[in-house]
């Protein structure tokens, strides 16, 4: 679980341990203010074939949404190579009368509007995983794109008036990101580094929402964060310095693999309730 291909990250896992790490030293530095706990909403991780030990891809999402459901986490489905890891989120949806995030890799913008369709009668919101560019195997397999501003404008104006929904950027962690932010202006940021996954800069989530969480606020709808939290105190934490959602992706996913839907249900009891 922790190397690549699976739910490992580069650096020799720098950015993974760093993730999980800080959020417990940057506590140290930080009032909780009491504004509670940010609403937990499942990541959205895909490749149930390659990093989590499934046969097919079908039953993960299915799985995971109803643990989800059952536990009263928010939902979210990413994007992925073959369609069928997208679209096998987007039945899971469908079948349980439910919607989520979604978030589509930056292929071109015509991919991009397409996959937009499919998903908008599940949609809660949808965005661009702009950091999974980084990754350099799903960048030359299917051309994925650097985003600019001007093209994730359009694209926030496609998702708010062709489909009446929500914009977000996700994977928002170096300088060229918070650029990026000022200048679209996003209806959600997800503060994430693809879970310590990709090569852009070192460091933690924490640190990251830490020093520029205001100045992302300024503008954005909402911030959200990814990316080590375990604990509850984690939970307030991010809260405190201003995230209103935080994405849970790997605790979920090894609850699952351990205990079917009735893990998760078990996490966030254990860890948050």
């Amino acid at each position: 679980m922790n190397e690549l291909p699976g739910l490992g990250g580069v650096f020799d896992n720098h950015n993974f341990i760093s993730n999980v790490r800080d959020w417990d030293i940057v506590a140290q530095t930080v009032e909780l203010d009491g504004s509670g706990l940010p609403r937990i909403r499942l990541a959205p991780m895909t490749g149930a074939v390659q990093n989590m030990g499934y046969d097919t891809e079908s039953p993960y999402y299915g799985e995971a949404v109803r643990g989800c459901l059952e536990a009263g986490i928010a939902l979210c489905i990413g994007d992925g190579y073959p369609d069928e890891k997208l679209l096998g989120g987007i039945a899971a949806l469908k079948n349980h009368g439910a919607k989520g995030a979604v978030f589509i890799k930056p292929y071109p913008n015509e991919k991009i509007l397409e996959r937009m369709a499919w998903a908008a009668p599940v949609a809660e919101l949808v965005g661009i995983d702009i950091d999974s560019y980084n990754i350099l195997t799903m960048r030359n397999l299917v051309n994925l794109e650097k985003k600019d501003a001007q093209t994730l404008r359009y694209l926030k104006e496609e998702a708010n008036k062709a489909w009446g929904l929500p914009f977000a950027i996700k994977g928002v962690f170096t300088q060229e990101d918070l650029a990026l932010v000022e200048e679209v202006k996003p209806d959600v940021v997800v503060v994430s580094n693809h879970g310590g996954r990709i090569e852009t800069e070192r460091g933690s989530t924490a640190r990251f929402l830490l020093q520029y969480g205001a100045q992302l606020k300024q503008y954005t709808g909402a911030l959200w964060v990814d990316g080590g939290l375990r604990t509850r105190r984690h939970f307030l934490l991010a809260r405190a310095l201003g995230a209103q959602e935080a994405l849970v992706g790997r605790p979920l996913v090894i609850a699952l693999l351990r205990d079917g839907p009735q893990g998760i249900v078990d996490w966030y009891r254990n860890v948050l309730a």
